[in-house]
């Protein structure tokens, strides 16, 4: 199992059939909090559906690996943050993340996706990382501004939240040969 310690109070864990319970508990406790820019919160209506999203992401054979991890903070369960939609013929992914509310302002999520973009450059040998995130989510927007990401634009009806509903999205990336963080 992969670690990544940030400080002595943070660190980065990778996602395993236990933490289905915690994503469930922090989930079903900030519906409102966390629906509104994530479309899966909707979805996740028991123990079960977080259980059933960890086992994919703990099955995937080895070469279709997508790194997730448990962002513990003080010892309680934080958030969750990782790679996703990864192409390795092209070296490049996509980080997600989310926190809960109680967490937020602390610089965690800033630390912890700095932490994902080493491991990324380091041990997957990526040469881009993007990050997307709905234009009117500015403290989303703030992490890859923080961080030296590049605003490269709108992509238009990026993302479904219901029913004839999708949602906007900036993207944002950094480079391997630009990242200085």
């Amino acid at each position: 199992m992969k670690i990544i310690r940030i400080s002595k109070d943070l660190i980065l864990k990778e996602l395993e059939l236990s933490d289905a319970e915690h994503i469930f508990k922090a989930i079903d406790s900030q519906r409102e909090y966390l629906g509104k820019w994530l479309p899966f919160v909707e979805f996740t209506k028991s123990v079960k559906d977080s259980l059933d999203y960890v086992n994919t992401v703990v099955t995937m054979p080895e070469d279709c690996r997508e790194w997730q991890f448990a962002v513990f903070c003080g010892g309680g369960f934080a958030g969750l943050a990782g790679f996703k939609g990864t192409d390795r013929l092209n070296r490049k992914s996509e980080i997600g993340y989310w926190l809960r509310e109680e967490f937020q302002h602390r610089g965690i999520m800033t630390d912890s996706v700095r932490a994902l973009i080493k491991f990324g450059f380091s041990e997957l040998d990526l040469n881009r990382i993007q990050i997307k995130c709905a234009p009117d989510n500015i403290k989303s927007n703030k992490i890859p501004q923080r961080l030296g990401f590049t605003f490269e634009g709108i992509e238009h009806d990026s993302e479904f939240v219901r029913e004839g509903v999708f949602r906007d999205a900036n993207v944002w990336s950094v480079l391997r040969k630009n990242f200085v963080n």
